[in-house]
C-alpha cells in the first residue's frame, strides 16, 4: 500500500495545528496532525513519506527528544523546527542532527510553504532512490559467483577470449555467462552494464 506524501504535524497548540494545516493545504500540501510526540511516534510507519513539522517546546517528549527517537526507528522523513526566538540555540542543535531546516515564530506562512515543498521533494527523491538501491541489490543476488566474476571483468573492458583464458573457459562459455547476467540484470547493451556496476558501487560506498 502506498501512502502520499504529507506535511506531518507535531504540535500540541491545537489553534497551531489548525493554522498551519490551512496555510499549507492552500497550497496543494497534504497535512496530517499530531498533538503530541506520543501520538506521533505511536502511528508513524517506515513506509510514511514527506516531512515532519515539529514545535520544540512539545509537552512530555519534546522536539529535539522525537527528532532522536525516529533517527533510531530509521524514520529518515526531513524535520522542520517550528521554534520561538528564545530557542534558536536549541533549533541550532537540530539542524546539526541532521533537521532540514527551522522556522520562527510567528510564522511566514509563504516561507513554511516552500520550505515544506522542497523538503517533501527531497524525500520523495530519497525514496526513489532507496527503491531503485533495493532493485538492484536484488538482481545483483540473482547473479550465481561465476556470472559475478564475468560481469566484473565484462565491466573492465576485458574481450571474451581474455575473460575466456582468466576463467578458464571457452570463449563461448563466456558468452553464455554473459547473456544470462545480462539478462538477470535486465541490461540491453554494456554501457548499461557499466552504468548498473557504478550504480552499485557507489552504494556499496554509502
Amino acid at each position: 500500500m502506498s501512502y502520499r506524501p504529507a506535511a506531518h504535524i507535531v504540535d500540541d497548540d491545537s489553534g497551531m495545528r489548525e493554522s498551519l494545516a490551512v496555510w499549507l493545504g492552500m497550497r496543494g500540501i497534504r497535512c496530517v496532525a499530531f498533538s503530541s510526540a506520543e501520538e506521533f511516534l505511536d502511528a508513524v510507519q517506515p513506509a510514511w513519506r514527506g516531512c515532519v513539522l515539529i514545535d520544540l517546546r512539545l509537552e512530555g517528549i519534546d522536539g529535539l527528544q522525537l527528532q532522536s527517537r525516529l533517527a533510531e526507528r530509521g524514520i529518515r522523513m526531513p524535520a522542520i523546527f517550528v521554534t520561538g526566538h528564545a530557542d534558536v540555540t536549541a533549533a541550532r542543535d537540530a539542524l546539526k542532527a541532521g533537521a532540514f531546516d527551522f522556522v520562527e515564530k510567528p510564522v511566514d506562512s509563504d516561507r513554511l510553504a516552500d520550505l515544506v515543498g522542497a523538503a517533501i521533494a527531497r524525500d520523495t527523491e530519497a525514496a526513489q532512490k532507496q527503491a531503485q538501491a533495493t532493485l538492484l541489490a536484488s538482481r545483483l543476488r540473482r547473479l550465481t559467483q561465476r556470472e559475478r566474476e564475468v560481469m566484473q571483468r565484462v565491466v573492465a573492458g576485458r574481450h571474451n577470449r581474455e575473460i575466456a583464458a582468466d576463467l578458464g573457459i571457452s570463449p563461448r562459455t563466456v558468452e553464455v555467462y554473459k547473456a544470462r547476467m545480462m539478462d538477470k540484470l535486465d541490461v540491453r547493451r554494456v554501457a548499461d552494464l557499466v552504468r548498473l556496476a557504478l550504480q552499485a558501487r557507489e552504494e556499496a560506498g554509502h
